[in-house]
């Protein structure tokens, strides 16, 4: 990855994207896959600040998600708390008439498919934040 020109985007899956999505969604991958395997196995699997990446994947191939569900495309702002419970981050348009807050982890957690968005502590507001928060994913299947 260090060695590839991070402008030139890469063959992948359903299109091509830049080296850095790739590496994301890698970790996305990596991170949901080992919730698979810790939860069985009653292993502690703390969220970290590195969630703030598969947050942005998430928030990123919105658009996507949208367009596989025959969706219009809809600026969507999210308002995530962190993992260390202080920080907020955020993404998309402040001034988006969408939005979902919440905690970070669940929100992976909902776009890895690991979570049904209706079990967790999420919000979505708006005209297009219910939607969004139903289709988001972070994978290209």
């Amino acid at each position: 990855m260090r060695a590839a020109d991070p402008d030139r985007p890469v063959p992948w899956m359903v299109g091509t994207i830049k080296p850095a999505t790739l590496a994301t969604t890698r970790l996305a991958e990596h991170w949901a896959h080992g919730l698979d395997i810790a939860g069985p196995l009653g292993a502690d699997f703390p969220d970290t600040a590195r969630l703030r990446h598969i947050a942005w994947l998430a928030h990123r191939t919105l658009p996507y998600a949208l367009s596989l569900a025959g969706e219009q495309a809809a600026p969507v702002r999210c308002e995530l708390t962190a993992p260390d419970g202080a920080a907020v981050w955020r993404f998309g348009p402040p001034d988006a008439e969408s939005a979902i807050t919440g905690t970070a982890g669940e929100f992976c957690r909902v776009a890895a498919q690991r979570l049904d968005p209706a079990r967790s502590g999420l919000r979505a507001s708006g005209p297009h934040g219910a939607t969004a928060l139903r289709l988001v994913r972070t994978y290209a299947a």
